[in-house]
């Protein structure tokens, strides 16, 4: 039996483990603790297989498997929707880098294309891995029958035999006697709808993970696929970044005049406040940084390496638009601040603000590794600085953060938006019970309601959904019951 074959049937006995915790852990909603177990039983059951295989992985994908396993903890640790959901890329992206470059290759030098291509492949072998794996990895016919697998297959042929035989003659004698017929049909009532779900989901979880191990561990590189790509010349390219950089820096002057010129000016020249000025332009400045990345990456991936000139007049250029999109990215974080003051701090403003943090490092990490010739390097930092954006997300408590920034902002001028902060996560409760007294009646009211209705203790617990942030928000609840009771409105409490 071969080497391969021998993994191959390792596989597919493994995978059945995880399919069965797949079915009895992540069915359990909404996500927790769960996620981490079966994260970590995956590891586990990788190591025990590899190390059983004696297989030697040398690439740099299986670190990998470290930060997977940090994000699929995030689960057990905040309760946020979108938190959550950025956990959730970020695992699956560094078990798809696993498996890419687990057995050879490099993960801190590849290209974007490489990043690319393994989320690609990663969900092909989810999807088609196990096929490959029965049908081409396994030689069925190399499986030796000897005395011990004869004996099995008699013992099956024997089964196969002596199955319709006992529903004839069990039959039978079910239609003859009433005593039987009880113990037969309490030894085989089951529930075929619900044992029919537990197989579908058995069978899920079992067949992505059987994709993984193959991937990962039977799966060589593919041959990267050299692609005859046009070039475009110092001038061509000159050009395009030259009148960029004239556009920006038109932008910028203006950002200049009316950012640092006074709301008088502002409401002179366009008619809007300050903060409808800010409300307008941050979230098309952020896209404005967003692009810019990719046009550079293009330019550079297309610019002819004609002679040191022209590699030094696009670092010049480059080098250019990324200072000018500095001051722009600036302006931006100033009308944020605005927006804020005028209008509180919501999701999607807290989380683009984080998305521009990360470009900023990204940009920075642009000009250290592609303008010095490492682009080979780009990648992986990218990818290390998105990870801790997102881990110092999750250590912020982004909705917490919210309640208390709004909070701290009230006014009769900024009043208190307790429509939106009351449908925040669990994380924000203990947030949302200190910010009670500085609230008006009205929507101290409202907000007791509804955090009775929403975060009350459960009278019966799930322990798989179980989640730190959850658990404090239950536990500040039954503290602060009597307190919540007394000033919610009666009809929205019960």
């Amino acid at each position: 039996m071969t080497a391969t074959t021998k993994t191959g049937l390792g596989i597919c006995g493994a995978a059945i483990v995880p399919g069965v915790l797949g079915d009895a852990l992540l069915r359990s909603m909404p996500w927790g603790i769960n996620v981490l177990l079966w994260i970590g039983a995956l590891a586990l059951i990788s190591l025990a297989l590899i190390r059983w295989q004696r297989i030697r992985l040398t690439g740099g994908g299986r670190w990998l498997i470290i930060p997977a396993l940090v994000f699929a903890a995030a689960f057990a640790w905040r309760d946020s929707i979108v938190l959550q959901a950025c956990n959730l890329l970020a695992m699956l992206s560094a078990l798809a880098l696993a498996a890419f470059r687990s057995q050879a290759g490099q993960v801190r030098i590849a290209g974007l294309t490489d990043y690319v291509r393994a989320l690609v492949l990663a969900g092909t072998h989810a999807t088609l891995g196990v096929l490959s794996l029965i049908f081409g990895d396994i030689h069925w016919r190399q499986i030796a029958p000897n005395r011990s697998s004869g004996r099995l297959i008699a013992i099956g042929s024997g089964v196969l035999i002596a199955v319709p035989l006992l529903i004839i003659f069990g039959s039978l004698f079910v239609a003859a006697d009433a005593a039987f017929e009880k113990i037969i049909h309490d030894l085989f009532n089951w529930n075929i709808d619900e044992l029919l779900i537990h197989l579908i989901w058995i069978g899920f979880w079992g067949w992505i993970t059987a994709g993984f191990l193959r991937q990962m561990l039977l799966t060589k590189e593919p041959a990267v696929l050299s692609v005859a790509a046009p070039s475009l010349g110092i001038i061509e390219i000159g050009t395009a970044l030259g009148a960029l950089n004239l556009l920006f820096l038109v932008f910028v002057l203006v950002q200049f005049r009316y950012l640092f010129g006074g709301e008088a000016l502002i409401r002179s020249t366009t008619g809007l406040t300050y903060a409808e000025y800010a409300r307008r332009g941050f979230f098309e400045l952020v896209t404005v940084a967003a692009l810019v990345l990719p046009t550079l990456l293009g330019a550079h991936y297309l610019l002819r390496r004609e002679n040191q000139a022209a590699q030094q007049a696009f670092r010049v250029l480059a080098g250019t638009l990324i200072a000018l999109l500095f001051v722009i990215m600036f302006s931006a974080l100033m009308r944020m601040r605005l927006y804020q003051i005028e209008f509180g701090l919501t999701e999607l403003r807290l989380y683009t603000t984080a998305f521009m943090g990360w470009l900023a490092i990204v940009f920075v990490w642009f000009a250290l590794t592609v303008l010095r010739h490492q682009r080979g390097r780009f990648a992986f930092g990218a990818l290390m600085a998105g990870f801790a954006v997102l881990i110092g997300l999750n250590a912020l408590n982004p909705d917490d953060f919210i309640v208390r920034v709004n909070a701290g902002r009230t006014s009769a001028e900024t009043p208190f938006d307790a429509s939106y902060v009351v449908g925040l996560s669990a994380d924000a409760v203990p947030a949302l019970i200190d910010s009670l007294p500085g609230l008006s009646d009205q929507d101290r009211c409202t907000t007791a309601a509804r955090i009775l209705r929403r975060w009350s203790p459960p009278t019966n617990f799930d322990w798989l959904t179980w989640n730190w942030n959850r658990g404090q928000a239950w536990q500040a609840v039954s503290v602060n019951q009597i307190y919540l009771k007394q000033i919610a409105c009666p009809l929205l409490r019960d």
